[in-house]
């Protein structure tokens, strides 16, 4: 599939790369990236070849600048406004429910809605020098869709600072508050992505799949019923080939051949 506002290309690791390529724009989140967003999200959830996805930018410095400003100051009926970010919705669901690991791939700064999108990811990795920010209170906006992610991967206190001072904050800062999972260097940053990335790769599919699926649907259970809805899963896992050949790998010291059933 052709697209205007993003790359997309498929490793024969199985890694699908999905580039934000607006730099004109700053890759700002306009209605029409995102739609091509979503849909190469979809493609590479429906691809069987495709066994990890990462999110990354072609603009030398700015992963994305966040939602078009451009947008909320449109002459359009309010109704089309929230249409619109509806799109923010569909794309943090499509990560969580994605079937397959993902990883932003922040070698830029990471401000607004793209803050939301890159906490969507399962792990981000930084390169030395960016910066993450919700700098949209300084422009009489507010960051009401993405608080939810942000609760749920930062402390409260420091989350209240982020959403109400709108500063940025380093990619080493982001680390130590649990936002992004590693730091490389500006030299080492590809190389680290596609490392880490071809390891989630060579996982099982099939187990992957009911990882992250169990991984997103337990997040907001209660704990008794979390550990139900866990048990239950481990017991489907048990029914697989690919936890058989997993073990049998281990204790013949090889590396498994998996079925993905």
């Amino acid at each position: 599939m052709a697209y205007d506002r993003i790359l997309y290309d498929v490793a024969d690791s199985g890694v699908a790369t999905i580039t934000l390529n607006q730099p004109d724009t700053r890759n700002a989140l306009s209605n029409e990236l995102l739609g091509e967003l979503i849909d190469a999200l979809v493609a590479a959830r429906d691809d069987d070849k495709v066994r990890c996805v990462v999110l990354a930018s072609s603009h030398e410095k700015i992963w994305s600048s966040g939602a078009n400003l451009a947008g909320f100051d449109a002459d359009v009926p309010l109704v089309h406004k929230h249409l619109g970010s509806e799109r923010f919705v569909h794309i943090f669901r499509l990560l969580g429910e994605l079937g397959k690991p993902s990883i932003c791939a922040a070698s830029g700064h990471v401000l607004a809605g793209a803050f939301g999108i890159a906490l969507a990811c399962d792990l981000v990795i930084a390169k030395e020098g960016v910066t993450f920010s919700t700098p949209e209170i300084n422009v009489g906006v507010f960051p009401f869709m993405i608080m939810a992610l942000i609760y749920r991967n930062v402390p409260r206190k420091k989350t209240n600072e982020l959403l109400l001072l709108g500063e940025q904050i380093s990619a080493a800062e982001a680390a130590e508050i649990g936002i992004v999972n590693r730091v490389f260097a500006p030299e080492e940053f590809e190389a680290g992505v596609r490392g880490w990335a071809e390891k989630l790769a060579a996982k099982s599919p099939l187990i992957m799949k009911l990882g992250k699926d169990a991984m997103f649907r337990q997040q907001d259970m209660a704990y008794a019923d979390a550990i139900d809805f866990l048990r239950s899963q481990l017991t489907i896992a048990f029914s697989t080939e690919d936890i058989q050949e997993g073990v049998r790998a281990f204790f013949e010291k090889r590396e498994p051949e998996w079925r993905g059933r």
